[in-house]
Order: structure tokens, then sequence, then C-alpha cells
């Protein structure tokens, strides 16, 4: 939350960047929060050790690299690499994880596959429940508790449309929520707890805004 835009690297190697439409020209504005690098598509890279980082894509500190993560890269495996938490204006820096997402071919296709990602920092670890939004309004959990910077399993559920929210461990009130959210049969998806857990919840798609928002993204 409140940090540039940035594109995303691989030690020096640029993964992500966005050009001007008008002339071709690499955009200054870079990857905003609430948004996902290439389009949400993965990109390749060789197996082995790297630093993961978000350089600002602006004129001002132009470069300048925002949150370096180093991990290992292992061979046909796919990561989902994250910024999240605040940013910290007077350091330029800003909180960094990485999650491997098991993707396999699905082999049942009246389902779709679906995992929780908890990137709110002042949150409390929580469970993700989908409820189906035609009778008999069955209600799944998706995986169980997640902490911050955390994944949960991916969990099959029949394709259709849910109504999301997610809970603290003992609590029946919910902490978040999102109304209408399709899950297309044979895809596979993240859905990522994003924000800041004091600021009131939009039910619907989410904002550019700090506030707190289950955003869903197809990974296949």
């Amino acid at each position: 939350m409140n940090a540039p835009g940035v594109n995303f690297y691989a030690n020096t190697t640029k993964m992500t960047a966005i050009t001007n439409s008008v002339d071709g020209v690499e955009a200054t504005t870079g990857v905003a929060y609430g948004g996902v690098g290439a389009g949400g598509a993965y990109e390749a890279i060789a197996p082995g050790q790297y630093t993961l980082t978000g350089k600002i894509a602006a004129t001002t500190d132009k470069d300048l690299s925002i949150s370096p993560l180093t991990t290992t890269i292992e061979d046909g495996k796919y990561y989902s690499y994250f910024m999240s938490g605040f940013y910290d204006a007077t350091a330029k820096t800003v909180d960094a994880f990485v999650v491997e997402d098991p993707v396999v071919p699905p082999t049942d296709f009246t389902v779709a596959t679906v995992r929780f990602v908890h990137a709110i920092s002042n949150a409390n670890p929580m469970t993700l429940y989908a409820k189906n939004t035609v009778a008999p309004n069955t209600e799944y959990a998706i995986g169980s508790e997640v902490a911050y910077k955390g994944a949960g399993a991916f969990t099959a559920i029949p394709a259709g449309v849910y109504d999301l929210s997610t809970r603290y461990t003992g609590s029946a009130t919910n902490a978040m929520t999102r109304t209408g959210v399709s899950f297309v049969f044979g895809r596979v998806y993240t859905v990522t707890a994003r924000g800041d857990i004091t600021v009131a919840a939009t039910t619907t798609a989410c904002g550019a805004t700090n506030k707190t928002c289950l955003d869903n993204t197809a990974n296949r």
C-alpha cells in the first residue's frame, strides 16, 4: 500500500514493464498497487537463486529497489511474488514474500480450484470461505487458517458464482467479504487478501485504495 509503481526484476533481469500505448516507450507508471505483472501470466526463468524485487518505475528514484527478497527457484515449479504491507516512504522499502503455486492440470472439469493468500500485514490469521449463491447455498472452507505471508492449499469446489468471506479462528463474524465472484470450471485461482484491515471493506470489485479487498486472480 502507498508504494510507487514498479517494474519487477529477477537479479538484474527485468521481468515486467508497461509500454506507452502511444509511442511504445516504456511507461513510468509500472505496476501499481493492486495490479499484477505480465498481465498475471507466468514468466519463465532458469532455476537457481535469485533476488526478486520491485524497482521504482517513475523518474524520481528510477530503478530503486524497494522490495528485495532472495529465494531459490526450482526447475519445473511455479511461483508468485508479492509486495505487501505498508510502504515506508522514508526508508523506501516494503514487505515482500514468495509462495509456490503447485498448479496441476485439472482432472475434473466440473470444478474450479481455489486457494487463499494472506497479504494484510496488520490482520490476524484467517480462513477464506466461499458460499455458492445458488441453492442450497453451500459454503466451502478454502483450505485452512492462513497467516500473513502465507498461502493455503488449493481446494476444488464446484464451478459457479460465490460470495467470499474471511473469518478469524473462533469467530462467526466476517472480517472481509466480497460478493459475486465467478469461478469457472477447469480454472485455477488465487484469492488474495490485501489492504489495511482497519479501513472499511468494499464488498464488490476491488478498488485501488487501501480498503480491504479479496482480490481474485487466475493462475491458469
